[in-house]
């Protein structure tokens, strides 16, 4: 069935499923991923800016990222942003370059970040129900407004509800995913 309450509610769970997996690519997981640096903001002539934006981000290996800025003089403001950022990195400054070393997680602190993980996910999962919980709303509406007859009414529904689901095994199987890339040690 073509009906533009559904298309809706699927594009808005795309999103909230997109705005997940982009949460929790900032977690950390022992291994270097410019991902972690995504959040950090530095001041560039007054204006906040993404790290990206002045620098250049790379990998140089498993555990290190490498930050290259365009200006020499960003190199001291970009490491004041690291460490400020409470990601619990130490970058490490040679006067043109900054290396931030990925320190290895603790077994805590991999049970710490799992948590989040699932936090994060029960948060997607929130989302699309309630996107579920709109449509069905605005099928009730076009019912009760003569455009849709029951039938139609209940299909759709059930419909919005398939789509649901499907949403739902996705989160789950990016949180299962994010929990394998945690805990390898």
């Amino acid at each position: 069935m073509n009906n533009p309450a559904i298309d809706e509610a699927k594009s808005k769970m795309d999103k909230s499923i997109e705005a997940f997996r982009h949460e929790i690519a900032k977690i950390r997981t022992g291994k270097a991923t410019t991902a972690l640096l995504d959040g950090i903001r530095v001041d560039y002539y007054g204006a906040p800016s993404p790290l990206s934006q002045v620098s250049n981000v790379s990998v140089l290996d498993a555990h290190t990222l490498s930050i290259t800025p365009w200006e020499k003089s960003m190199v001291l403001v970009i490491d004041k942003a690291i460490l400020t950022a409470d990601l619990g990195l130490n970058p490490i400054s040679d006067g043109t370059n900054i290396k931030v070393p990925i320190p290895p997680l603790t077994e805590e602190r991999r049970k710490d970040l799992m948590k989040l993980v699932k936090k994060f996910g029960e948060d997607a999962k929130i989302a699309v129900r309630n996107v579920r919980r709109e449509a069905n709303d605005k099928l009730k509406k076009m019912e009760k407004e003569k455009e849709l007859s029951e039938d139609l009414r209940h299909d759709a529904e059930n419909e919005v509800q398939t789509i649901t689901d499907n949403h739902i095994k996705n989160i789950d199987g990016i949180i299962s995913h994010k929990e394998k890339e945690i805990m390898e040690v």
